[in-house]
């Protein structure tokens, strides 16, 4: 696999003395190399997430993830490294498959303290219970702060890694949780001092119900890091490296050494970043990169994409008598895992990356959990025709069958009058986590359905007058710039983006009637986004109906228990913008 280097170059804080590299070669003293071993957005993926990784030949699909071969991967990598350190840019747990989600993610974190993890910079995902659960996973414990019951299987005793997230500001002005941790390696007049930040996309207040995050300011990434160097030199750091639960945008995606066409807020940060910042581990964006030089200057900025696929090795190289960086180089490796077939194709073990063997340590605790899940997680709960279409094809962005399949859903459960009578439902597109795969003779399994909806939002059912539901329609344009589309069950309704804010909603229907502004609505939605989640601050107004409160996963599986479901028709909702508009782009 390619490795991307770079040698450091003369910085004003950190940068290697002149000569430094011939004052090496006279003395004939070795520098002295420190290993990171990094990954990002595991998500409580403990068995293999049937993923394919193309090889470095650019053709291959190789079969990638699950906790017992990653454990193996890094066990692997780190023999190569005298001194090293294991860390993750965030969302190791949240959003997680069934066997880790519905033991509160307690799995997880006994297969990462098996394997070793040192450091995990917080992610948003694991915001997603509150931050009550969240010092739970930290610091152990069987106290009850979110559904389903903790410690079922055994008492947990938390993450023997260190969480960081500097950038959880609370209402004192302290952080919920640590921003730094010094670590040194080798010995004596061969020891060195690395300095890591660890902080969360700022963006957090908007990807979390609010009621999980009360009392939290999510600071911005760049300036709280810059804040946080002087004290870290003070402490003796040779250099710091910043674990960043934020990322970038690779064009094309399919090189997982790549940094080609990279985009996205990362590059803005690493702009900002104070030159004594070196080395950038980032995350969020379920993208694999290896950037050596980004922001115009020799700053090694890595992500190892999602679920435990990848692992990135990096080596930090020191002058062993100035201590300064003088070279880092890192790769991204895939973690072969096993064998899966996805839609009639077969993707096989391959020869053109190293095999990983499972390690048995973390096999036997992914077994226990995924046995005592199993009665649960294999139930069939309905049939399907067919599966729905992607939940990102095209037009991205916009109305899906997926998505209205689970609108469906909502609005069947929550129509009936002891759960409140509602006439329309709403779901966001970010409570649908990955597509719903069926079985044979279109069977759906409740691990089937939970994977579409792992977040455990409860559904509710809501009263807004027809001018306020038109104004959460309106607000879907004017989302920081972007469109962000709800699914809609129980009404139509069209669009045109070159009218003014405000008047952009045109032709709503409601069961069959058109919308009257003065009229009263039933509205069925999930507990985060009543509460304003995903940044809809409309859907706030509403007046809560009383009735009988029921999980979106279990409204999904009892609609689809119902009858032998068919995906529903994308036609819902009409894009009416005048073809060749060129006003400013909402999509």
């Amino acid at each position: 696999m390619t490795a991307r280097r770079f040698t450091t170059l003369l910085l004003p804080v950190l940068a290697a003395l002149p000569g430094c590299a011939a004052q090496v070669a006279r003395t004939g003293a070795a520098p002295i190399d420190v290993g990171i071993l990094a990954i990002n957005d595991f998500h409580g993926n403990l068995q293999p997430p049937h993923l394919a990784i193309t090889a470095p030949d650019g053709t291959t699909p190789v079969p990638a993830g699950g906790a017992a071969y990653l454990a193996s991967a890094i066990a692997s990598l780190r023999r190569a490294h005298p001194n090293s350190i294991t860390v993750s840019a965030g969302d190791m747990t949240g959003a997680s498959p069934l066997p880790s989600s519905i033991f509160l993610d307690e799995p997880t974190i006994t297969t990462m303290n098996a394997m070793g993890v040192d450091l995990n910079a917080v992610g948003n995902h694991e915001f997603d219970r509150g931050t009550t659960e969240l010092l739970r996973l930290q610091n152990g414990g069987c106290a009850r702060n979110a559904t389903p019951l903790p410690c079922r299987l055994e008492k947990f005793g938390g993450a023997r890694f260190q969480y960081l997230a500097g950038n959880t500001i609370m209402e004192n002005g302290a952080s919920l949780l640590p921003a730094t941790a010094i670590r040194t390696f080798g010995q004596g007049s061969r020891r060195v001092t690395i300095g890591f930040i660890g902080l969360t996309t700022r963006t957090t207040n908007t990807l979390v119900s609010p009621t999980a995050i009360r009392g939290i300011h999510f600071a911005d990434e760049a300036d709280t890091a810059n804040r946080l160097v002087p004290a870290l030199r003070e402490a003796g750091a040779d250099t710091i490296v910043l674990l960043v639960h934020e990322g970038g945008y690779p064009q094309p995606e399919t090189d997982p050494n790549g940094c080609a066409g990279l985009s996205g807020p990362i590059v803005d940060i690493a702009k900002r970043l104070d030159p004594a910042i070196q080395v950038v581990v980032s995350g969020h964006t379920h993208k694999a990169y290896i950037c050596p030089n980004i922001a115009s200057r020799p700053l090694l900025l890595t992500s190892a994409g999602k679920f435990g696929s990848i692992v990135t090795d990096m080596t930090l190289r020191f002058d062993p008598r100035s201590k300064r960086l003088i070279d880092s180089s890192a790769r991204n490796v895939i973690v072969q895992g096993e064998a899966f077939e996805v839609d009639g194709r077969a993707v096989g073990l391959s020869d053109a990356v190293p095999r990983f063997a499972a390690d048995p340590v973390v096999g036997k605790i992914v077994d226990r959990y995924v046995t005592a899940s199993g009665p649960l997680a294999e139930r069939v709960v309905g049939h399907m025709t067919r599966a729905p279409a992607p939940k990102d094809g095209p037009p991205r962005g916009y109305e899906t069958e997926l998505g209205n399949l689970v609108a469906d859903a909502q609005l069947a459960v929550m129509s009936v009058p002891e759960n409140g009578g509602a006439q329309v439902a709403f779901m966001n597109p970010g409570g649908i986590r990955t597509d719903l795969k069926i079985g044979d003779g279109g069977a759906v399994t409740f691990a089937d359905a939970y994977a579409v909806q792992p977040f455990g939002n409860v559904l509710m059912v809501r009263e807004f007058t027809g001018a306020q539901l038109r104004a959460v329609l309106e607000q879907q344009f004017d989302m920081g710039g972007k469109t962000l589309v709800l699914s809609v069950a129980g009404m139509t309704y069209a669009f045109d983006r070159s009218r003014p804010a405000g008047q952009r909603i045109i032709d709503v229907v409601v069961q069959g009637c058109p919308l009257i502004d003065a009229e009263r609505y039933r509205v069925s939605v999930s507990n985060f986004l009543a509460v304003g989640g995903d940044g809809f601050t409309s859907f706030v107004v509403g007046r809560d109906i009383p009735g009988q409160g029921i999980t979106d996963v279990d409204a999904l599986s009892d609609y689809l228990g119902r009858s032998i479901v068919t995906p529903p028709r994308v036609n819902r909702i009409a894009d009416r913008t005048p073809p060749g508009w060129t006003g400013p782009s909402t999509r």
